[in-house]
């Protein structure tokens, strides 16, 4: 498939199928995953996969958590966003809410979704060892980015999603993760569900003029 249209075409999943990812095609999706570029070689990313029943109760963990302490998706800011970031966040509202079934709130869906990764039926749970400052963590989001293009030229579907490092301890609890890892981000994958609405709410994107700098 071209590089543009593999692009073009990829949305985040936030409604996959019920059906299994072979356990093959995944480690073909790292592998791939793995070709991404690093500070100098030194491939700072490790991956937990997660599936079947353990893919429930750790979803089950990270949405009672999330109650519990009230913890939203956001965007981590340090201080108050210009109204052009606002305006971004508003767009994907926007797009996303005409698709909800009636009844269903933004919120609730964005924040329970992503805990229990949208009902995905694989996790990737991508850390970073602690010896590593966060200018390591542009290595991660590489790969990633090599990850959920590779998924979608392979007829997968993907959503990274941030808020699971907010129950760091819970997640290495659960799946036996070393202390002296750091927990980064998730991304659920699985066979995308086609007849989904939510699936077909595509965001917009900021022309490139308005990000870029020519000299």
């Amino acid at each position: 498939m071209e590089l543009e249209k593999v692009i073009n075409e990829r949305h985040s999943t936030r409604v996959f199928l019920e059906k299994p990812v072979p356990r093959e095609i995944i480690e073909r999706l790292l592998t791939f995953s793995t070709r991404a570029p690093s500070a100098i070689n030194l491939q700072p990313w490790e991956f937990t996969v997660v599936m079947g029943e353990e893919l429930r109760r750790l979803g089950k963990i990270l949405v009672k958590r999330m109650r519990e302490r009230n913890i939203s998706c956001g965007p981590d800011a340090v201080r108050p966003l210009p109204e052009y970031f606002m305006d971004r966040q508003r767009k994907l509202m926007d797009c996303i809410l005409p698709c909800l079934e009636k009844g269903i709130n933004f919120q609730d869906f964005i924040n329970e979704g992503s805990c229990n990764f949208y009902g995905a039926p694989v996790a990737i749970i991508v850390t970073i060892d602690q010896v590593f400052s966060k200018s390591r963590l542009v290595d991660l989001g590489i790969a990633v980015g090599y990850m959920v293009l590779a998924a979608h030229n392979m007829g997968l579907g993907t959503c990274p999603i941030g808020i699971i490092s907010a129950f760091a301890d819970e997640i290495k609890e659960a799946l036996n993760i070393a202390e002296e890892k750091d927990v980064v981000v998730g991304v659920g994958v699985g066979y995308p569900d086609p007849d989904s609405p939510v699936n077909l709410a595509s965001s917009s994107r900021t022309p490139v003029h308005e990000v870029a700098r020519f000299y």
